[in-house]
Formats: structure tokens, C-alpha cells, sequence
């Protein structure tokens, strides 16, 4: 793979960052209210559908919002093509006809939308991991697609935005999609979004952070959505497929933000009718969690962490005698 430059992020470029993934969706209740009261606006094209969601804002970043709100609100994620893994490209309009779309579908329907109002958005190809199987398999195709926006004059000034994701999710066996509006990916916090995302183009890993080579970022644990409700940004074990045995303990640790109100830590072991919860003692100290834990069955399983009952990080565990 070819290296590209990374972008460098200026501090106040980083501070700009922050205070935007620090605003609640309250911020943007007068945009969402908007969009909403438009409906699914049925039989219109990409130019007129834009122009109608972004005419009464005069800033960028709430034209962004009502783009990203609308489509995150009327299109799903078409679970055929996620269950084939397809991420092939599709046209806004046939996006428009059908309310589907696979990652590209979303990206490219956002793009279209910006350009219309003439804001500056890049869709962006790259790799997510799905399930905990993914570890240390790197896919033969890219697998998502998300878009960069370029907010003010600096070319560096460049954020995040995952529609797909903002819209909800399919189950691990892409049998069904939930509709569930994600403000997260709005302004994505680039660390935890590089984490969950890995550009082919490496000059698009914005903020300077995260795995610097696709064998990397496989390798590590899958960092699940509610992660960033917590600001998780650190962990160990660092590698997603852990092998331990039932004699000695395993350590686990990782940092979220110091004023994290945590009431319980837990780890559930497997899958579906088989999985179990296993609460763990724990300590936290200046934002870092803290605790030991002894597998006490010889086999091979998934593994999430959850803090609050909500899962943050999904490792592959070889557990032997």
C-alpha cells in the first residue's frame, strides 16, 4: 500500500473539534425540527430535496446537519447488500427511488446533497470490522465508505461525517435493520472514528491518530459504537485475538474520560442463547478502568467489554487448560 501523507491538525483546528463533538443534539434541535416537518419528501430529486432542507440555515455546518439528519432519517441500510457484503457504488437516484443503500449509497447521496449547497465533501472508501470474526482477517475489498466535509478556509479544516452509521444498524447475520439515529457520527470525535474506521487513503485519517497500517487495525478489537459515549481512546490487551488459559488471570484495562459516571463493569462471554454476563471488581483511577479476570471454561468465544450494561470493546478469546 502506497503511504500518503497525514494530515496535520492545528490546535485550534483540534479545539474547534472538540467544542463541535461536545454539542448535544440540542444544538441542532431547531435543524432536526425542520427536517422532520419536511416529511420524506417523495418524488423529488437530489438538487430539490437540498435546496429545500438547507435554504433557511445561512451557516454550513447546520446546512450539514439537515443533509445528514434527513438522510440518516429516510434511508436504510439495504440488508441484502449487507448481508453480501456488497459496497459497490450506486447513484443518488436510484437511492432516492428505493430508500436503500449500502455505505457508498449513503456517502454518495451526502456528497450530492453538499454539493448542491455548495459545501466542499469527499466521500471516503475504506474498512470497518463488522464482528469479532474480522479480526486479523483483512478483507479482499474495501467494505465502507464514509464522507470528509471541509469546514472554513484552512485545507485542513476537515471532519467526519458517517451517514450509514447515523442511520442505525443491521444485526451480525444482516437479517434485519434498525432504525436508530446516531448524533455520533455527526462530527465524528476523530479518535474514537479512526479507531472504528480505516481509510485506503491514509491522508485521510484525520487528527493524526490511529492504527497506521491496515494489518494494524485488524488486529486490534473491534471498538463498538457505545464507545464513544464514554470517550474511550486506549486499551489493553490492544490485540483482538487474546489467548488465555483457565489457571491464570487476564488483565484488562482501558481509559475513558476521568468524569465517567461508571456503575458497573462486566464482561459477556459468547454469543446468542449461549452468552453469559460476568460482573468484575474493578478500579478506576484518573480515567483509566482497571481489572483482572479468570476465563473459567477451555474454548473459543467472543468476548465484549461493557461498561453500564453497554458494550465498548469486542475481542476473540482461545481460552485453553
Amino acid at each position: 500500500m502506497k503511504k500518503y501523507a497525514t494530515i496535520v491538525v492545528t490546535a485550534a483546528l483540534l479545539c474547534f473539534t472538540a467544542a463541535l463533538n461536545a454539542q448535544s443534539s440540542d444544538r441542532y434541535k431547531t435543524v432536526d425540527d425542520y427536517v422532520q416537518s419536511l416529511g420524506s419528501l417523495d418524488t423529488l430529486n437530489v438538487g430539490t430535496i437540498s435546496h429545500l432542507l438547507t435554504k433557511k440555515f445561512p451557516e454550513s455546518t447546520d446546512k450539514v446537519r439537515a443533509i445528514f439528519y434527513w438522510i440518516a432519517n429516510n434511508i436504510s441500510i439495504d440488508v441484502k447488500m449487507a448481508k453480501n457484503g456488497s459496497n459497490e457504488k450506486m447513484l443518488s437516484e436510484i437511492i432516492l427511488k428505493t430508500r436503500k443503500a449500502n455505505a457508498n449509497g449513503y456517502a454518495t447521496l451526502f456528497q450530492d446533497m453538499c454539493s448542491v449547497a455548495k459545501i466542499r465533501c469527499l466521500t471516503v472508501d475504506g474498512y470497518i470490522k463488522k464482528t469479532v470474526e474480522d479480526i486479523n482477517n483483512v478483507p479482499d475489498e474495501l467494505n465502507h465508505t464514509w464522507a470528509v466535509i471541509q469546514l472554513g478556509q484552512s485545507p485542513e479544516a476537515w471532519y467526519y461525517v458517517d451517514p450509514e452509521w447515523g442511520s442505525g444498524y443491521v444485526d451480525d447475520k444482516a437479517t434485519a435493520f434498525t432504525r436508530k439515529f446516531d448524533d455520533r457520527y455527526f462530527f465524528a470525535n476523530k479518535t474514537l472514528f479512526n479507531l472504528q474506521h480505516f481509510p485506503d487513503n491514509m491522508a485521510w485519517q484525520l487528527g493524526n491518530s490511529g492504527p497506521k497500517s491496515i494489518k494494524d487495525f485488524f488486529a486490534q478489537p473491534i471498538v463498538k459504537r457505545d464507545a464513544i459515549e464514554f470517550n474511550l481512546n486506549s486499551y489493553l490487551p490492544n490485540e483482538g485475538f487474546i489467548k488465555a488459559n483457565t489457571k491464570k488471570a487476564m488483565a484488562f484495562n482501558f481509559k475513558v474520560a476521568s468524569n465517567t459516571k461508571i456503575d458497573i463493569v462486566s464482561l459477556q462471554l459468547g454469543t446468542g442463547k449461549k452468552s453469559r454476563t460476568k460482573t468484575v471488581d474493578y478500579t478506576f483511577n484518573n480515567g483509566v478502568v482497571s481489572f483482572t479476570y479468570k476465563f473459567d471454561e477451555e474454548d473459543s468465544y467472543p468476548v465484549s467489554v461493557l461498561i453500564n450494561n453497554k458494550a465498548v470493546l469486542g475481542y476473540f478469546a482461545e481460552i485453553s487448560e
